[in-house]
């Protein structure tokens, strides 16, 4: 898929400051924005999402508001979905920067990944081994997924389902998830891009996470998911990775103090971020920013400069 100009992608752990970066250096360069974060594409799910409000957007953005909570998604559909804006935002002659922490939906836009049938939605071995895990328990679903490929198991935890559903999908197609991932790293790119990473030292990061946090209660985090229960949502906003949402569903249910649901969001994404950064870390075309400073302005300044050079 040749393009004019290789995408912008700028990416890096939760926190990190990548959305106010990439709206500069899209303003800079006459181009709008993709979010590549498997959580914004949830109508509803704004503040414990970090999704930038609209009022403070300085550019067109992408990527936002695709389902509604709970509903069927992946990284297949996200990679359609984002080439075909590519595709769009080319052909009216500006930059695409493609903006997000989730790893898989950035390798997916960009890179040659062909993924299988159980990465679409309504897929009949999916159904199958959700209901068993619902039915039984994740330690029985990994439990069968051992029996039939230990090597795949044994990359996988027993309570990330999801993941553990998707082996079986492969399996279903003769195919292994321990070789894809292997695999993985050998992919090359579909759509050319210049990938730049903001570097925070996880003290730093970790502060900036726990202060996130606070700002997101401050900002209205309880009444958000409590209006979005109100509304039906209660399964999308549960969900294992639904970090945020599934701690004050706990609170509002009794279960904890508001306290505690704060404390686990901030371990939790405290958590997430050092995966993030493990799997940031793992590509070699990253262009690493320090961006400890938090100054938005510089980080964007110096991968405009980078950009420069490699025109």
């Amino acid at each position: 898929m040749a393009k004019a100009h290789p995408v912008i992608c700028i990416v890096g752990p939760t926190a990190s400051g990548k959305t106010d970066a990439a709206q500069l250096v899209a303003r800079a360069l006459d181009g709008e924005v993709v979010s590549a974060d498997s959580m914004q594409i949830y109508r509803g799910m704004d503040i414990g999402t970090g999704k930038l409000p609209a009022a403070e957007r300085i550019v067109a953005h992408h990527g936002f508001d695709l389902v509604s909570p709970g509903e069927p998604y992946s990284a297949a559909l996200f990679q359609a979905y984002a080439r075909a804006v590519f595709d769009d935002i080319a052909a009216r002659g500006k930059r695409a920067v493609l903006c997000g922490g989730t790893g898989l939906y950035v390798r997916a836009a960009i890179d040659d990944y062909e993924f299988p049938a159980g990465e679409q939605v309504e897929n009949p071995v999916r159904v199958q081994w959700t209901a068993f895990a619902e039915r039984e328990g994740a330690q029985a679903l990994w439990d069968e997924l051992n029996r039939r490929d230990p090597e795949s198991a044994r990359e996988l935890h027993p309570n990330n389902v999801r993941r553990v559903v998707r082996a079986f999908e492969l399996l279903a197609e003769g195919r292994s998830y321990a070789e894809q991932k292997r695999n993985l790293a050998l992919i090359g790119e579909a759509v050319p891009a210049l990938q730049f990473g903001l570097a925070v030292t996880p003290e730093v990061l970790n502060a900036r996470i726990d202060a996130r946090v606070d700002a997101m209660v401050e900002a209205g985090l309880v009444e958000e998911v409590r209006g979005l229960l109100a509304a039906g949502f209660r399964e999308g906003v549960t969900a294992p990775q639904a970090i945020g949402y599934k701690e004050v569903v706990e609170a509002l249910e009794g279960r904890c103090t508001l306290d505690e649901a704060v404390a686990a969001i901030k371990q939790a994404t405290r958590r997430y971020g050092k995966r993030q950064r493990t799997w940031f870390r793992r590509d070699g075309r990253i262009r690493w920013i320090d961006a400890d400073a938090g100054d938005a302005r510089a980080v964007a300044d110096e991968i405009i400069a980078q950009l420069e050079t490699l025109a």
